[in-house]
C-alpha cells in the first residue's frame, strides 16, 4: 500500500500501488464529470491517468490553474486536428498563437485551398460527435525513432523536425482513435471532458474558441485585437519568406551554424521598425499635432531598451527627445496599495502619484523647466536629485511605464497630441504546427534571468510572485493594448536558444519541495526543445542585453 497526501484537502489516504490520479478522485471527494483536468505530483504536473507506485503529494488542478488550463486548451486542439484529418484527408492544420480569447488556425486542405465558413458546421459536428462519444486520449511512451517513424507517416515534418533536434532517448505522444500527435505536456483523459469550446470562422482560417478562466462554463469574452493580429501576421509573413516556419526550423539553422546570421536578421528587424516608428512620430511633431510619446507593456517586455533605442533614432531625425519612467513617480512605499495578503501591489495603478506626474507635464508642455523626482527603490522614497527637464525647439518628451497609456494617467492633455506604443512579446514562430509557445513564457524567463544577474530576487521569487504580476497586467496594462498607435513585437526569432544557456544553471536552483518547483520544472522541460546558442553575437544594443546583462544602453 502506498499513502497519498492530497494537498487540497490535507487527507491523506492509503492506495494500492499503481493506483491511477483518475481512480484516487472520489475518495478524495472528487466526482470524474471532468471539472479535476491534471495533478502535480511531487510538484511535477502529471496526466490524470498517471499510476503511482510511491508515497507523493497530490495537488489536483482544475481549470482555474494554468496547468489544468493548458492541459485543457491542449486537448481541445487535439480534438480540431482529429475532426480536420478525418473530414479533409491529406489537410494540413496550423495553430498560430492564442488571440482575441482563442486560438488562431489555418487548415490547408490537400489541394491547396483553405478550409472556410463553408466547411465550419462539419467541424464542429465532427468535435461534437467525439466529445459524445468519449473517446479516450492515449499517452504513448516509445523510443525516439518509432515516434519519429509514427510521425513520418502521418507527414507531420514539423515534429520531426523538433524532436529530431531535443536528443532525447524516450519520448511521450498521444493518440485519439487512429490519429497520433505529440504535445507537449499532459492532455485530459478523454473527449467528453471538454464540454464548453466554440470554433468560428475567423480571418483567414478559424477561431478555436475556449472557456472562460473565472467562469469555465462559459466561454471567454471575444476580445477585438485587429492590431495584435497585424503585428503577429507580419511576423509570420517574415518566418515563411525566411523558412522558419517553426521551432525545428530554426534548431536546424542553429545546428548548420547559422545563430549569428539569424541574430542579425532579428535585431535588424527590430532596428527597422524602430526607424518606422521613429519617422512616424518626426512627421506627426513637425505638422504640429503631437509632442508627448507614451511608451508601455508589460513586465520585462523590453521598455527601457525600447525607449533608449527609439530615442537615439528620434536624434537621427533631427528632435531632441526627453524622457523619464512613471516609475519615478511611485508614492513613498508606505502609501503603496496592499494586495489582499497585506504585501504590497506594486502594479497597481496607484502606485503611482499619477496626479503630481500629470501636473508636471502639463508643466513641461507649457515650456516650463521642472525638477522630475527620482525613486530610491532601496529606501522606497521619492528623491529630487537635480534632475531637471525643459522642452526647447525640437523637443518630444518621452514616458516610459507599466501604466503610461492609462487614459487617467494624461487625461488633461488631448489625445491628438499623444503618440502611443505598445511593446509585447508577441511569439510568433510555434514549437510546432499543433503547439503554441505561451507568450507570458518569454516575459518570464526575461525576468528570472534579469533578477538573478542583478541579485534582485531568486528564481524561486520571481516565479512566486509571477500570477500576482500576470492577474495585475490584466487588470492595468492589456486593457489598453488595442488603444496604441504602434505595436511593437519585442519577440527574438532566437530568443529562446540564446536564454536557454542563462536560465537552466538559475532554474536549477528551484527546491525541489516547494511549490514553485513545478513552474521552473515546466520551464526546464520547455527550454530542452531549443538548440542552445551563445550570446556573444547578441549586439550591446539588443534589447535582449537588458535581461541576460551586457547591455550599453
Amino acid at each position: 500500500m502506498l499513502r497519498i497526501r492530497c494537498l487540497n484537502s490535507g487527507q491523506t489516504l492509503e492506495f494500492q500501488e499503481g493506483t491511477t490520479l483518475l481512480e484516487m478522485l472520489p475518495a478524495f471527494g472528487y466526482d470524474k464529470s471532468g471539472l479535476i483536468l491534471a495533478a502535480k505530483v511531487n510538484n511535477v504536473v502529471r496526466g490524470l491517468k498517471f499510476k503511482v507506485f510511491n508515497n507523493r503529494d497530490v495537488e489536483f488542478l482544475d481549470y482555474s490553474s494554468y496547468s489544468g488550463r493548458g492541459c485543457y486548451c491542449r486537448s481541445l486542439c487535439f480534438l480540431l486536428v482529429k475532426a480536420s484529418r478525418d473530414l479533409f484527408p491529406g489537410s494540413k492544420i496550423t495553430f498560430r498563437r492564442p488571440v482575441s480569447k482563442g486560438y488562431y488556425c489555418t487548415i490547408t486542405k490537400s489541394d491547396g485551398t483553405r478550409a472556410g465558413v463553408s466547411d465550419l458546421e462539419s467541424l464542429v459536428s465532427a468535435m461534437q460527435a467525439m466529445v459524445e462519444a468519449d473517446i479516450p486520449f492515449r499517452r504513448h511512451e516509445v523510443p525516439m525513432q518509432e515516434a519519429l517513424d509514427v510521425f513520418g507517416k502521418e507527414g507531420y515534418g514539423d515534429k520531426v523536425k523538433l524532436l529530431e533536434t531535443t536528443g532525447n532517448i524516450y519520448i511521450d505522444y498521444y493518440t485519439l482513435g487512429d490519429a497520433a500527435d505529440y504535445f507537449y505536456d499532459a492532455l485530459v483523459p478523454s473527449t467528453s471532458y471538454l464540454k464548453v469550446w466554440g470554433l468560428i470562422s475567423f480571418h483567414e482560417g478559424f477561431l478555436l474558441r475556449v472557456p472562460d478562466r473565472k467562469h469555465p462554463s462559459e466561454l471567454a469574452p471575444m476580445l477585438s485585437q485587429p492590431k495584435t493580429f497585424e503585428v503577429m501576421n507580419e511576423d509570420l509573413q517574415w518566418n515563411r519568406i525566411m523558412g522558419l516556419e517553426t521551432v525545428g526550423d530554426v534548431n536546424c539553422r542553429c545546428l548548420k551554424g547559422d545563430a549569428p546570421d539569424l541574430i542579425q536578421i532579428a535585431e535588424a528587424l527590430q532596428e527597422k521598425k524602430i526607424v518606422q516608428i521613429a519617422e512616424e512620430i518626426d512627421r506627426k511633431y513637425r505638422s504640429g499635432s503631437i509632442r508627448l510619446v507614451l511608451i508601455t507593456g508589460p513586465t520585462s517586455s523590453g521598455k527601457s531598451t525600447f525607449c533608449k533605442r527609439l530615442s537615439i533614432q528620434l536624434k537621427a531625425c533631427g528632435l531632441h527627445p526627453l524622457s523619464f519612467s512613471t516609475d519615478d513617480y511611485f508614492v513613498n512605499r508606505v502609501e503603496t496599495p496592499l494586495l489582499p495578503d497585506g504585501s504590497y501591489d506594486f502594479d497597481n495603478f496607484d502606485t503611482v502619484d499619477h496626479e503630481m506626474l500629470q501636473n508636471d507635464v502639463l508643466r513641461l508642455l507649457s515650456g516650463e523647466e521642472v525638477s522630475v523626482p527620482e525613486y530610491n527603490f532601496v529606501t522606497g522614497l521619492r528623491e529630487y536629485k537635480g534632475k531637471k527637464l525643459k522642452l526647447g525647439e525640437g523637443s518630444v518628451l518621452l514616458i516610459e511605464g507599466i501604466h503610461a497609456l492609462n487614459p487617467a494617467l494624461t487625461c488633461k492633455i488631448p489625445d491628438n497630441e499623444k503618440f502611443g506604443i505598445f511593446i509585447n512579446t508577441i511569439t510568433s514562430i510555434p514549437l510546432d504546427n499543433h503547439n503554441c509557445i505561451p507568450t507570458s513564457d518569454n516575459r518570464l524567463l526575461r525576468r528570472i534571468v534579469r533578477d538573478y544577474n542583478k541579485g534582485a530576487f531568486s528564481a524561486l521569487q520571481t516565479i512566486s510572485a509571477w500570477p500576482n504580476v500576470r492577474s495585475a497586467e490584466g487588470k492595468w496594462i492589456y486593457p489598453y493594448q488595442e488603444n496604441a498607435d504602434v505595436l511593437f513585437n519585442s519577440a527574438y526569432l532566437v530568443e529562446f536558444a540564446v536564454l536557454r544557456p542563462h536560465a537552466e544553471q538559475i532554474l536549477a536552483t528551484v527546491p525541489r519541495n516547494c511549490k514553485e518547483y513545478s513552474e521552473a520544472h515546466r520551464l526546464l522541460k520547455f527550454l530542452h526543445y531549443f538548440t542552445p546558442v551563445s550570446d556573444k553575437d547578441v549586439p550591446a544594443t539588443s534589447l535582449l542585453r537588458g535581461f541576460i546583462g551586457g547591455s550599453s544602453l
